[in-house]
């Protein structure tokens, strides 16, 4: 059950990652130069006190090294990139292992 929620997981991560990268696209096409959204930028649109939140949790917790050269970097990078790499990661988690023959 745990494997299928996982695949699950991935699934719709790697969609909305693609649904990003789409967007993307369609920016691009139509102000004539490349747009790329990062994932920071994502995340402050869909819940700006998450995030918030989410940095004060990883600075009280792990320090400022943590937030500042790490986690920046993370949220610097592309949305698709980002989501992409997490749903294929979760999927292969999910993976279901080989059978043997029986013998």
């Amino acid at each position: 059950m745990l494997r299928f929620l996982l695949r699950l997981a991935g699934l719709a991560v790697f969609t909305a990652s693609f649904i990003a990268l789409i967007a993307d696209g369609v920016r691009t096409i139509s102000s004539d130069r490349l747009v790329v959204t990062p994932l920071g930028a994502t995340w402050f649109a869909l819940s700006p006190s998450s995030l918030n939140a989410a940095q004060a949790g990883v600075r009280d917790t792990l320090g400022d090294l943590a937030w500042d050269p790490l986690l920046v970097t993370l949220l610097a990078a592309p949305t698709f990139v980002v989501g992409g790499l997490l749903g294929l990661l979760l999927m292969y988690l999910g993976r279901r292992g080989t059978r043997r023959p029986q013998a």
